[in-house]
Formats: C-alpha cells, structure tokens, sequence
C-alpha cells in the first residue's frame, strides 16, 4: 500500500488537503472515534454525536467515491484508546509507505503527532489545512513587529485579500468597513423569529444517539431533540436556510437575547463550519451574494461575514502564533472556582439560567450570551481561566481549542493582559436589560447595587474595576467608568465593595 490518510473528526470535506493527491486504487483513508478525544473534556452529548455521526456519514460518501476506508468505531472496552494506537494498528496491518494527515486544528493533537513518525517507524506528512482563508504563515507575517494585534485591522486585509464586500476600485462596499453600531437593538418580538432549521436524525445517527446514551452517560447536556446537520448537503440546505429566513434581519439583532427564542436569527452555521461539513469561503460568498441581489441588508451580511473572515481567522492566527505558552497566562491572577451552576443551570440570575439553560439543551448559546452573561459574570467574578476555558470547549457543539481558547482567555477574560482586546468586556447587569427582557423575570433588581435582591452583576462590576484599577486606570478606553466610580460617595463605594465581597464568598448561593 502507497499511503494511509488520516482524516480527523473535525476535517469533514472532500477538498481536504490530504486527499487531493490521494489515488483510491493505492491508498487507504483511516478514521476513527476514540476515548482519548471523545473524553479529554466532558464533550457535550450532542457534541459527539454530531461529530461520530458525521464522520460516519463521511466515511460511507467517501467509499462511494471510491475509496478504501478503514473507520474505527468507538468501543469502550477496545484497547485501542488513542489516535496513535488505532494508526499504529492500521499501519501493523497494511504496511504503508507513509502516513499523510491534513495538520490538525489543536496543538494538543499536532504536537503528539509530529512524534508520530518515530513510533510508527515511518514518513507522517502533515500538509497545510487550506480550507482557512489565511495561512499560519501569512498571519504571522502580519502580526510581526505588532504591540497589540486588533481584529479590525486583520479584518480589512483579509477584505481586500478576499475581495469579499469589496467594491472594483478597492473600497469596502457602502464606503466604511464595519456596521457593528446598526446591529445593537433589542428584540422585542417583530418581526417574528424564524423556527430553527432542522432534520430529523437517520439510522446512522440514532445508533450513534444510543451509543452515546450508554458510553458517556456521564457528560454534560442531552441527546434529545437532537436536529444538526450530519453530512455536507444537509448543512447546505442549514446554510440555505439561514440566508432565506435569518439573514435579512441578523445585523440588526445579532446582540440581542430572548425569553421566549434560543436562536432567534443567528445562522447556527458554525458547527458544521468548524468540523469541515461547510467551507468559509463558500459560506461567505454565498451571504454576499444575497446583498448583491438586494436580499439581505449590508449591515446583516457584513457583520455575519465579520464573525467568519474576522474573528474565526483572526483567533485562529493567535492560536498558532502563540501556542502553547498562550494557555498558561492569567494577566489578572484569577484564583477562584467555577461555579457549580454553570454545569446545572440552577442559578436565581434568570439571563444565567436562560443561557445555561439552552447550553445544556441545545450545545450551543450564541456570542453575546457567551460573552456579555456567562464570560462576563466569570470575568467579573475572578474565575482561573483554565477552568471557564474547559468548560467552554466542553459544552459547546462548535468549540474546539483553536477557536475556543483564545475567545475565551482573550476576549472573554482579558487573561492574555490586553494582546487580543484593548479593554475588558465587563458589563453591569444594565448591558443586559438593554439587549433582552431577562431583567423583567428575574427575582434580582437591575436597578439596585448594594441590596440582597440587587442584580449580582452591578456590585461585582464595580468590584471588578476596583481591585483591578493598578491595571486599567490607565487605559483610556476605561476612563469614563473610573471617573463614574469615584463620583460615588465614599459610603456607597464601601457598601458596593461589602456586596461585591459577599457575593464573590458566595458564588454558588446566587
């Protein structure tokens, strides 16, 4: 046999590096489930039967094309329990020349596999994973000798790069590049929200549902009402879909959050994005396309472009620029536990519990609910980056490390010290009733700081800012809020620190 080609999990397309000069009459695929990546976290359910159920559906369009594919099926009592054993099995078993993968997305796995050809006694091939639209090294050639790497910027040369909204004579189409301030209202019920697209699970993914109900009984979340796309064509028609019914009005509410809808018009896109089942580009163009056909608003295709071509690539870049030194860092010497709710949802804050809530039913809560409420609170409360990193990787259906760890550590908590984000995303509870109707459900007052029924997030806000101001005062982008603190009498500070104090003592009581 010529070559073994590996495909992992989360590189579901036919386009694959690894398979362009692949011969289906010499070389053999090999894919595999195994417990080492299925458990490293505690993957949501609905994780990993997305994810077994796809490469299960890649694997048999794969051999009707053509192609020989070994498929490893998960069991619990194999002794197989790493990627490296079942390639090692395979490459016993068929004697390849040498293995060839397309470089995977996590420095985890990529780091163990450049060991690989050592242990196989054999050539391992990692090609580049040209299904981003930058390279590594194009993004590293970017940030050299930059201080601070801001996304805006990154954002305009992968415009320009691209074409994408962009104009014949090189300008960004409607003259300014970015429409985040149009796409700040609050939903209030009209226009309606579309149903969220769906199909019902095949043979294939009920037997995966079952497995998963027995083998990781003990992970986070549900299998019911399971309804992701498991092959490419049912994530196009996800993407149809989207564009149709949803996009015409995401710019306008993409912040905005709901008692009464989990998705509202967000496209639910990037799960199948991330594990292969859809392509950036093609995603992007086609949304593009719907402006030009006068179909979708500028300000809903831009921003919707903004979080592929902008912030995917963008972490994406910073990932790899600065693995794996990047997951140790904790710039404000956070020490504290989670919080047990997050795992429950059992919280009396009701935007919490509404976030909470839906991870657990759906693996998924769209970005500002992952950024204003849950990164927020853990911002404000101190939590170590390390434990709100895993659980974001655990318990959302779209997360894996690349994508995850930076958002998390950088965006969310500010633990890279301000290399991704100028300033903190910290935010009192007044952030949240103005983008949602959760304040008007909630045993907490939005409008009291320093009482047992004031809204947690307000005194921890102030908090925040307090015992952190050696590092922001500075920053002039956080000078408003520090002048609003010290117009503040002398009494009420202390009574706003004594309430911060108490609740931080007591987080799991909230």
């Amino acid at each position: 046999m010529r070559n073994l080609i590996l495909i992992l999990g989360d590189q579901l397309s036919t386009t694959l590096s690894a398979l362009q000069d692949g011969d289906p009459c010499r070389d053999r695929i090999l894919m595999a489930e195994v417990g080492d990546e299925a458990r490293y976290v505690r993957h949501h359910k609905k994780k990993i039967v997305l994810l077994f159920s796809a490469m299960r559906h890649f694997a048999e369009q794969l051999r009707a094309a053509g192609w020989t594919v070994d498929y490893h099926t998960y069991d619990p009592d194999s002794p197989l329990t790493s990627l490296c054993d079942v390639v090692k099995d395979a490459c016993t078993r068929h004697h390849p020349a040498r293995l060839i993968t397309t470089e995977c997305g996590e420095w985890r796995l990529h780091d163990d596999i450049q060991r690989w050809s050592a242990r196989l006694n054999l050539p391992v091939e990692i090609l580049p994973d040209d299904r981003f639209l930058v390279s590594k090294a194009w993004f590293a050639r970017w940030a050299q000798g930059r201080k601070q790497l801001r996304m805006e910027y990154f954002y305009r040369e992968v415009r320009r790069q691209t074409g994408l909204l962009m104009t014949p004579e090189g300008n960004p189409e409607g003259g300014q590049w970015n429409f985040d301030r149009d796409n700040r209202q609050k939903w209030t019920g009209t226009p309606p929200a579309p149903a969220p697209w769906r199909v019902e699970p095949d043979a294939i993914t009920r037997e995966v549902i079952d497995l998963v109900e027995q083998a990781f009984l003990d992970h986070y979340g549900t299998t019911d009402d399971f309804h992701f796309a498991v092959t490419a064509e049912q994530a196009e028609d996800a993407l149809a879909y989207f564009l149709d019914f949803a996009l015409p009005c995401f710019g306008d509410f993409q912040d905005a959050m709901s008692e009464q809808e989990d998705w509202l018009f967000h496209s639910i896109l990037s799960p199948y994005i991330n594990c292969g089942l859809l392509l950036p580009r093609d995603v992007c163009e086609a949304a593009a396309q719907r402006y030009y056909q006068g179909a979708a608003p500028l300000n809903a295709v831009e921003g919707f472009i903004r979080q592929i071509i902008g912030w995917r690539e963008y972490v994406r870049g910073i990932y790899w620029l600065h693995m794996p030194a990047y997951a140790q860092q904790n710039a404000l010497q956070n020490d504290r536990d989670l919080p047990w709710f997050y795992w429950t949802s059992k919280t009396r804050m009701r935007c919490m519990h509404k976030a909470l809530d839906a991870t657990w039913r759906n693996g998924y809560a769209h970005h500002i609910q992952r950024l204003m409420v849950t990164g927020n609170f853990a911002l404000l409360a101190g939590i170590r980056p390390e434990a709100i990193c895993d659980w974001y990787l655990a318990v959302y259906v779209d997360a894996y490390d690349w994508v995850e760890l930076p958002n998390t550590l950088g965006m969310v908590m500010h633990a890279d010290g301000g290399y991704l984000g100028s300033k903190p995303y910290a935010a009192s509870g007044k952030y949240i009733q103005r983008m949602s109707d959760h304040c008007s459900h909630c045993p907490y007052k939005v409008s009291k700081v320093t009482e047992e029924d004031a809204c947690p997030f307000n005194a921890l806000y102030w908090h925040f800012l307090h015992r952190h101001r050696d590092q922001f005062a500075g920053n002039p982008r956080m000078t408003m809020m520090y002048r609003n603190w010290d117009r503040q009498a002398a009494d009420r500070q202390d009574a706003i620190l004594k309430r911060g104090d108490w609740l931080l003592g007591n987080l799991d009581a909230i």
